[in-house]
């Protein structure tokens, strides 16, 4: 499987015999991560993680989580899905875990969120830390949200063990920021880690 980050939390997979599939492509994340896509999954409903101005003219399939709120979409084939689904999309399998936002702040209301595991090896966690109960190959790890802190994302890489991790959900961060979190990362979780910079391919 062929996997390319681009900017914040939007990744491409390809996979010889399979389609092209997108997670999260974002208001921050370039539309040439959509060139050739055949589904996209949404994590939740956040501007940085879905922007309907990318998808316009794209006659492709969106999952989304149940009751996501995703303007500029109704145009588009949206297909809801909730925790424990599993599904097909663009010929990958897909299982969906959690269910609700990361808290941010005091009693501001949660959103749904759901974090994707594709064919048993990839797992996008979307903004949570929702640790699925099924073994990860590669972990995208949140680097940087208000809805965070570091220490949490270096005991979800150690609660999850997986056999690599790589840094997503950085576009708020400076050089200093992302070396911080990079080197965080890298010397206290327990997995493989590295940084993919935008356009960069595993």
């Amino acid at each position: 499987m062929r996997l390319t980050k681009f900017t914040h939390s939007c990744v491409r997979l390809e996979r010889e015999g399979l389609g092209v599939l997108v997670i999260d492509p974002g208001a921050w994340s370039e539309p040439e991560a959509l060139r050739g896509a055949d589904a996209v999954l949404v994590t939740h409903e956040h501007a940085d993680h879905i922007d309907a101005s990318h998808l316009r003219g794209l006659d492709i399939p969106v999952y989304a989580p149940e009751g996501a709120a995703l303007p500029g979409l109704p145009d588009l084939p949206v297909t809801e899905v909730g925790p424990g689904d599993a599904f097909t999309a663009a010929g990958f399998r897909v299982t969906a875990h959690g269910g609700v936002h990361a808290p941010i702040y005091g009693d501001l209301p949660d959103c749904a969120n759901l974090g994707y595991l594709i064919e048993d090896a990839v797992y996008h966690p979307g903004d949570s830390f929702h640790t699925p109960d099924a073994p990860v190959e590669t972990l995208l790890v949140p680097l940087h949200a208000p809805w965070m802190r570091m220490s949490e994302a270096i005991d979800f890489t150690r609660a999850l063990r997986p056999e690599r991790a790589l840094g997503i959900h950085d576009a708020q961060l400076n050089s200093r920021g992302l070396a911080s979190a990079n080197g965080w990362l890298a010397e206290q979780g327990t997995a493989n880690y590295r940084y993919l910079e935008p356009g960069s391919r595993l």
